[in-house]
């Protein structure tokens, strides 16, 4: 069964796009957060070094689905490296999916509780955090390879000239992957979309509410926030919104490929958002909004203590 049929020309020309603006951001924005955490590590530059690391292994692999694109989506290379240019593919895009919920987890408690998160700005915490988030978005996108690879599932899957690359699937084989596309729709997608609006919007509720903090410290917060979860929703959802309609049909919709140029894209975006938006919630550094304020972890517990 074929998933879907494409335009070549609108996936290549994006592919193309996106390497070429995206690589070499990634790589100074990969550079950027190195020398930032090399002077002095904070939980939220590692968790977006990471986040780069996996735009950046996107990116390499990039160039094979190009190769893909431009011979009219047949897969001329070894079977070994569709599997494993598959694994990659989805294992970043979730990865990242995970990772920005973990920013907006650390950037809460650092709005809502600097004391706290000042308590927690050793660098293993959020190492290990950025490690299970590899582990359990792996683990979920292993399917990719088990599907194209274990005997008894590639054994049936049909070829139609030559050979494609995670697009023609048997029945036997979607009756384990459509399942799983919807367990990954809600572990690795939508848990992370509410929870990363649930940490921004009483990010912005928390700091509208503080009459000490500059209204453009407000704004330059507020706007970073509402652009993490613009960038969510454009780039991730409608790419794993089609693993529902692909559940109830049986098949992935004819749209399902260009949702996933979206994914593509987004390395693009995500250097010039996330490197800009590090300084702009930073509750320790010197540009912090809490500094400015006088508003340090120290300061709280003063201010705490003289209306006490």
């Amino acid at each position: 069964m074929m998933d879907t049929e494409v335009n070549n020309d609108i996936i290549l020309s994006v592919y193309i796009i996106s390497f070429l603006i995206g690589f070499p951001s990634n790589v100074l924005a990969l550079y950027a957060f190195s020398v930032k955490i090399h002077s002095k590590p904070r939980p939220t530059d590692i968790l977006l070094l990471n986040l780069t690391m996996s735009d950046l292994l996107f990116l390499i692999f990039l160039p094979l689905k190009m190769h893909e694109a431009a011979s009219d989506m047949m897969w001329n290379l070894p079977s070994v490296l569709c599997s494993l240019t598959v694994f990659i593919f989805f294992w970043t895009i979730y990865t990242s999916s995970l990772l920005l919920m973990a920013v907006s987890v650390v950037r809460y408690i650092g709005v809502a509780f600097p004391i706290a998160y000042h308590l927690l700005q050793r660098p293993l915490y959020a190492i290990v955090i950025s490690a299970v988030i590899w582990i359990i978005a792996g683990a979920h996108c292993s399917i990719s390879i088990i599907v194209q690879e274990h005997p008894d599932l590639a054994a049936n899957t049909t070829r139609v000239n030559g050979s494609v690359c995670f697009r023609e699937f048997s029945e036997k084989q979607l009756e384990v992957l459509l399942p799983v596309r919807v367990e990954i729709f809600f572990v690795l997608c939508l848990v992370p979309l509410l929870v990363c609006i649930y940490c921004y919007l009483h990010c912005i509720w928390i700091l509208y509410r503080r009459p000490r903090v500059p209204q453009n410290q407000k704004r330059k917060a507020i706007g970073m926030a509402l652009g993490t979860l613009a960038v969510f929703l454009v780039c991730v959802i409608p790419y794993n919104v089609s693993h529902l309609v692909g559940f109830f049909h049986g098949h992935s919709p004819p749209w399902k490929p260009y949702t996933l140029l979206l994914c593509v894209f987004n390395t693009c975006i995500d250097p010039i958002i996330f490197y800009f938006s590090s300084s702009a919630f930073h509750c320790t550094g010197e540009k912090s909004i809490f500094k400015k304020c006088g508003l340090t972890p120290s300061g709280l517990k003063m201010q705490t203590t003289s209306s006490s």
